[in-house]
């Protein structure tokens, strides 16, 4: 079963060098996502190196967003987690001084878009964290 699993991720031409490039393209994105999310954290007055921590840094995203911590738990209970995320988004958007659209379709949506244009953006945090 693994091995057929592994065969469906594999390269579906000769070519062997569409693997590598498929690397090279996802640790891109992965670094301009997380320079993305350390500069939002940096300009809500948190921590930049809070955003690498995978639980620490989703608690602390709540916080910006204005709710309370422990709707992180809310993000681990399956279709409840979809409905918190669209509104954990709105809520973000606001405190950055985005609006609703921009919550759901920038942030829930294309959500690495999103970060980049809050981080890299002129987008200020105008909320207020939550305790």
């Amino acid at each position: 079963m693994v091995g057929q699993l592994g065969s469906l991720f594999a390269a579906t031409s000769s070519d062997s060098s569409v693997s590598p490039v498929l690397g090279l393209v996802y640790l891109v994105v992965v670094v301009i996502a997380i320079a993305a999310m350390w500069k939002m954290f940096v300009k809500a007055g948190e921590a930049g190196w809070k955003a690498i921590i995978p639980f620490y840094g989703t608690y602390t995203l709540c916080r910006i967003a204005g709710r309370n911590g422990w709707w992180m738990l809310a993000l681990f209970v399956p279709f409840v987690n979809i409905i918190f995320s669209i509104i954990l988004s709105i809520d973000l958007a606001k405190h950055y001084g985005k609006g609703t659209a921009f919550g759901i379709v920038g942030l829930f949506l294309f959500s690495i878009i999103g970060y980049a244009i809050l981080g890299f953006g002129d987008a200020e945090y105008v909320g207020t964290k939550h305790a």
